[in-house]
């Protein structure tokens, strides 16, 4: 799915990388806890969370990931924007609550990340 397809339908704010409308993720992870997105998350994955600190940018960069989505109407700091920028990562932020924004994205076709060893 399109980064510019997400934002449509999440009613999204692009707040870093208008430019990027254009790529695509395969796979979407809704978490706050980056431990969660550091074992299951690979790959071209839209990342879901209601944290805006600079742990969440690390941990996207470790992994390749180049799109968030804070949820909650979440606006990160300056601090997180510059390392965002810094990293390539698009940024968005949706009024959605975290669970109604992975609906929407699964509703649309967005798969959500297959979970290892888990049947």
């Amino acid at each position: 799915m399109k980064i510019e397809e997400i934002k449509r339908l999440l009613e999204a704010d692009c707040l870093i990388g208008e430019e990027c409308m254009d790529e695509e993720v395969d796979m979407a992870f809704g978490c706050d806890l980056m431990s969660d997105v550091l074992a299951f998350t690979s790959g071209r994955t839209l990342l879901l969370t209601g944290l805006t600190n600079p742990q969440v940018i690390r941990t996207a960069e470790m992994l390749d990931i180049h799109v968030i989505v804070f949820v909650r109407g979440k606006k990160p700091s300056k601090e997180v924007l510059d390392l965002a920028v810094e990293n390539n990562i698009v940024l968005l932020s949706t009024k959605h609550i975290m669970y109604n924004a992975c609906g929407i994205l699964f509703k649309n076709g967005l798969k959500g990340v297959p979970i290892r060893g888990v049947e």
